[in-house]
């Protein structure tokens, strides 16, 4: 063990010793990613801290084997990600303490508190314990940290030169033909317009500016894309498929090649008799366009995870990552409202692909699809649309 590892084991030995407390929390093993959560969003909302995994209540050093060091790795890890939003870094290393080895998790205070479990609630450090969060401490932590939402955020690695600025000059020379003129004879910059629209923050594309005017989009947002398959039966679990796509680019690339990919896997039928007989595809196409445009600019963007357009024998589903937002219901969809979650995304794609905007994308696919059947799945955290076939 080198100098810097044996004091960290002294360090880590002190904290042993005068046990938990609002900094410092001991477990002996974790298993559950939920009750993992709580611990790590009750440290990231107050003052950080360290978890101690191979360690019992009393502090006594129980250690643990590599099979469970690989799991608790790999659960700490997805937890992180997953079950934490927005979701955070902790820092984990393995450790040698009395001849034994244990997991320290260090956990930094946030930057973008207040921060949840993916079962919506917030907890902070009690002393060794922890709790809820009331109404008076979030709206604090909110009001301080003039929290962005998800499609704001810069991403770091990426600048201007990542953008696709033919796509966008399009988009601007018909939504705005003064900020057009006034770009293309210098007297605007391409930063000051693209910053105006919360396109550009900190000389990086936001999120949003990448997913709809990005050359390369899932270079910075790999996890944001469409995937699409035609099963051979019923259910997901079935051995076969018949046909599957990953669909990448843009929000319009993924919108555009998603709605080729259900004209060809969705059955046509004819409008009327005879041999040179018109064809309609079985689920009318403004609702299939409704659903999947729904599906990309209110899904969860917080949650790495793609958006599922499966094709099963009965059923079509269409499904986006998080459920509704805030007060939102079904029934409350289902009359038309709708809370946005990613604001500039519902601005924007107005002009960038078939969208009203004004949450009446819902209420017009039930007028033409009655049967359609929508489902808020709080516990997996996704919004499905079901269309039987």
């Amino acid at each position: 063990m080198n100098r810097h590892n044996t004091m960290q084991a002294l360090e880590i030995l002190d904290r042993i010793h005068n046990g938990e407390d609002s900094t410092t929390q001991f477990k002996q093993d974790v298993t559950d990613a939920n009750r993992l959560a709580e611990e790590l969003v009750s440290f990231s909302n107050a003052e950080g801290g360290l978890l101690l995994i191979g360690i019992g209540d009393d502090g006594s050093v129980t250690g643990l084997d590599e099979a469970q060091i690989s799991r608790i790795n790999q659960l700490l890890s997805n937890t992180a990600n997953e079950n934490v939003k927005p979701p955070i870094y902790p820092l984990t290393e393995v450790l040698g303490i009395q001849g034994k080895r244990i997991i320290a998790v260090s956990v930094r205070k946030g930057e973008s508190r207040p921060y949840q479990t993916s079962k919506g609630v917030y907890f902070t450090k009690s002393g060794s314990d922890k709790r809820k969060m009331s109404p008076e401490e979030l709206r604090r932590l909110f009001a301080e940290s003039a929290r962005l939402f998800a499609d704001e955020e810069a991403l770091p690695r990426s600048d201007i030169t990542d953008l696709n600025t033919e796509a966008f000059y399009d988009f601007l020379s018909t939504d705005n033909r003064s900020v057009y003129e006034a770009l293309k004879q210098g007297q605007l910059t391409l930063a000051t317009v693209l910053q105006n629209l919360d396109l550009l923050r900190d000389d990086h594309l936001t999120l949003a500016g990448n997913l709809i005017f990005g050359k390369t989009p899932q270079r910075f947002s790999p996890s944001f894309y469409v995937d699409c398959v035609h099963f051979d039966g019923d259910d997901i679990g079935v051995d076969g498929f018949i046909t599957k796509a990953t669909i990448k680019g843009s929000l319009r690339q993924q919108y555009e090649s998603t709605m080729q990919f259900l004209q060809i896997n969705l059955h046509r039928i004819p409008t009327e008799s005879g041999f040179n007989a018109q064809t309609k595809l079985e689920i009318d196409e403004m609702v299939l366009g409704e659903l999947l445009v729904n599906a990309l600019i209110h899904r969860d963007y917080y949650i790495q995870s793609s958006v599922k357009v499966f094709v099963f024998k009965t059923r079509l589903e269409i499904v986006s990552p998080g459920k509704l937002p805030n007060s939102l219901t079904v029934e409350k969809i289902k009359q038309g409202l709708s809370v946005h979650r990613n604001p500039i995304l519902n601005s924007i794609c107005r002009r960038v692909l078939p969208y009203s905007g004004y949450g009446s994308g819902i209420k017009r696919a039930l007028v033409l699809q009655p049967n359609l059947i929508l489902v808020d799945d709080r516990d997996k955290e996704e919004f499905r649309c079901v269309i039987p076939r």
